[in-house]
């Protein structure tokens, strides 16, 4: 069996520290009921690794296998990844006559259309080094369709609970892909309950955003992607679409290991967590000055991948925002397909409504004050722009009369 050296020393609370838990078992959320973290020995890993061996290996976000929790390449359920573009966007520059480079980081290339495979693939693969059979998990859509995928990679069971509104197309690709799926009348948090309640009679392990630690170790690779890409450094500032937050708060860690490395430098982006008006919870409680959000009530936006209206992480998204002098924006909907439709047309680049919502809140960020023009941006594009309704906008030209060249210009 192929090994390849593990450097986790324990996991921790995400809230109170407690620092006890071993790896190597399973473990869900801490005892105070929050997210855990894993923790690697980052003395060791300094003398021992190069930065740039690493960067030059194959395999999309599995290079990073040191820095992930993984420890036989045997559990490692892999479907092609790849690295994930980073895209300049010169016409939006000029539209808005910013002198700083507004960079897209496009997660729709990623196996399932959208960076969900991050977390899902280390988590995935994780279940099955531990010995798991049968997982579950609620979703907006994508999260669903990267653990079918993988799940079916690895030979374990998924279990997938949708809200009724779910984009037809996510629940028919985790159908064909192995997924076990149903939709539900109510929110993500109500299909949440589902699966929580059905622990015990189903024997599934609940897969569910941070409510296991790995999920956050996947998506963290995004931020030491973001840093390689950059020449080992981190822009100005990132807009990040923001429900469960597991993203921006793994790239947050990632920059914290990456700085204990060696690998960067002090500097740190300011983190923005973008949210829609009609599920703005992490906004409001940064707007107020709390450590926790509170359920959002009526959450609606047609950005499903952010109407997330409690996140068991609110104070890891809240810290990281607050720690990197960011903030946490609502923007409307109507703002988000503004942007699609600017980005399309202008650059050529095809995004998901959350990824949309990144180019709104930073437009918002640069009236507000809160970045310069002259900054380096860096904008996540969540996922492929196919998956979702796009309003029809074609002409019509019967053949069978003359063409009227002229007019079509």
């Amino acid at each position: 069996m192929e090994k390849f050296k593990n450097y986790v020393t324990h996991l921790e609370c995400g809230l109170t520290g407690q620092a006890d838990y071993l790896p190597g078992e399973i473990h869900g959320l801490s005892q105070a009921g929050r997210p855990l973290l894993v923790r690697y020995a980052l003395k060791a890993m300094k003398h021992e690794l190069n930065k740039n061996d690493i960067w030059a290996r194959p395999g999309g976000f599995w290079k990073w296998r040191e820095l992930l929790p993984l420890m036989n390449t045997e559990n490692l359920c892999a479907l092609g990844e790849t690295d994930t573009p980073l895209q300049p966007c010169p016409r939006l520059q000029k539209d808005l006559n910013v002198t700083g480079e507004i960079l897209m980081k496009d997660e729709g290339r990623l196996p399932t259309g959208s960076f969900k495979a991050r977390g899902l693939g280390v988590a995935v693969a994780m279940a099955k080094e531990l010995g798991l059979k049968r997982l579950a998990m609620p979703t907006n859509g994508n999260a669903g369709a990267a653990l079918a995928a993988y799940a079916t990679k690895a030979g374990l069971e998924s279990y997938i609970f949708a809200p009724d509104d779910t984009p037809d197309i996510n629940i028919r690709e985790i159908s064909l892909q192995g997924g076990k799926v149903w939709r539900v009348n109510g929110l993500i948090n109500d299909c949440g309950k589902i699966v929580f309640d059905g622990k015990e009679k189903m024997g599934w392990f609940d897969l569910s955003t941070l409510k296991e630690p790995y999920r956050i170790e996947g998506k963290k690779t995004m931020g030491l992607e973001l840093a390689a890409q950059l020449g080992w450094s981190v822009p100005d500032a990132i807009f990040y679409p923001t429900g469960g937050g597991t993203g921006l708060i793994g790239m947050w860690k990632a920059f914290d290991e990456l700085e204990k490395l060696g690998w960067i430098g002090s500097k740190r982006p300011k983190m923005f967590a973008v949210q829609a008006t009609g599920c703005a919870p992490i906004v409001k409680a940064f707007n107020d000055g709390t450590k926790h959000a509170d359920l959002w009530e009526d959450a609606h936006t047609y950005a499903a991948g952010i109407r997330v209206p409690v996140a068991v992480g609110d104070h890891l998204i809240l810290e990281a925002v607050r720690e990197s002098k960011g903030a946490a924006l609502a923007v409307s909907d109507e703002d988000i397909e503004i942007a699609r439709q600017q980005i399309g047309q202008r650059e050529g680049f095809l995004v998901c409504p959350e990824g949309a919502a990144t180019f709104a809140a930073y437009k918002r960020a640069l009236k507000d004050g809160r970045i310069d023009g002259a900054d380096q941006v860096v904008l996540f594009n969540c996922g492929n722009g196919l998956k979702y309704p796009m309003e029809e906008q074609a002409g019509v030209l019967d053949r069978r009369h003359p063409i009227d060249y002229d007019a079509l210009k």
